[in-house]
């Protein structure tokens, strides 16, 4: 059984590379993409000071739908270059938004979230889905959490 370890960093790095060692640990083994999604998500959630949201939508050929996630209730489809979900779904790129608000399109599930990094999860050109991560602080992920959320996804991909 897996049990979460308080992580104690330095820095943000240090703080990643503890929560990446715990994601391995825990998607160890485990083949099932729901399964693997739902336990990310949560370990996210609790780990990540500042979140109210992390979840994962997954591609269903058409559109994202909602897979499983912390926080609020959420939208259950978003389109294809819609919002942040959609654009870094069909761009492949992860997306760092420092004020949703601000965001051209931006697709207000939670009227509480300020910023937002979105994470693409693809194997070469088949898309799985996204990694989504919400804040109700403007401003709270910056280039180093972006880096330790797109190494998270990685991890994830490689659970699959």
């Amino acid at each position: 059984m897996f049990h979460a370890a308080a992580i104690e960093a330095d820095s943000k790095d240090d703080f990643y590379a503890q929560l990446a060692a715990q994601a391995r640990a825990l998607l160890e083994g485990e083949r099932d993409r729901v399964a693997n999604a739902a336990n990310l998500a949560a370990l996210i959630y609790q780990s990540l000071p500042g979140v109210n949201w992390a979840g994962v939508y997954f591609f269903d050929g058409t559109e994202l739908v909602v897979g499983p996630f912390q926080g609020k209730p959420a939208c259950v489809r978003i389109p294809m270059g819609k919002g942040v979900c959609g654009t870094a779904a069909v761009t492949r790129e992860s997306q760092l938004v420092d004020d949703v608000n601000a965001f051209d399109g931006h697709i207000a599930c939670d009227p509480d979230s300020r910023s937002e990094v979105v994470v693409p999860l693809h194997r070469g050109d088949e898309l799985i889905g996204v990694l989504d991560i919400d804040s109700p602080r403007a401003s709270r992920f910056d280039a180093d959490d972006l880096r330790g959320l797109e190494s998270l996804a990685a991890i994830y991909l490689e659970s699959l």
